[in-house]
């Protein structure tokens, strides 16, 4: 038999894994000023585990404006670490930037944030999807 998508379970067996619920996080963020590091997604503990991804658009960047985005991850439930810090500087030639699917263990967070560094304030788009998993 074929276990691709399935989860052991406590006496050797398997489960097909289904998307027992799905969250989606849109809107727009704006930093209230320079320097400030503002949350776009905040995902704290889960039911089940989860699988988590999304995009931010760029495009409002000016010409040397900047932003950092970072990625957090509290991988024991508590305490959360960086995982990606990533510049960049306006304009951006290919300004939507993806965040690819990570896999997360039910009591696990995830924190994503923008800081504006320089030029006029901007207002970025952004949209992510939580996929909360569970057992058919």
């Amino acid at each position: 038999m074929d276990d691709r998508g399935a989860v052991e379970d406590h006496v050797g067996g398997t489960m097909p894994v289904v998307v027992a619920s799905k969250t989606r996080y849109y809107g727009t963020i704006t930093p209230p000023g320079l320097n400030v590091e503002t949350t776009v997604i905040d995902i704290g503990a889960q039911s089940d585990d989860y699988i988590v991804e999304g995009y931010i658009d760029l495009s409002q960047l000016a010409t040397g404006e900047q932003v950092i985005v970072r990625e957090y991850a509290a991988i024991d439930g508590a305490n959360l670490r960086k995982f990606l810090e990533v510049g960049f500087t306006g304009p951006v030639s290919e300004p939507v930037i993806r965040f690819h699917a990570k896999t997360f263990l039910s009591f696990n967070l995830y924190r994503v944030t923008i800081t504006q560094a320089s030029g006029t304030l901007r207002s970025f788009p952004y949209a992510f999807v939580l996929e909360v998993l569970g057992t058919a």
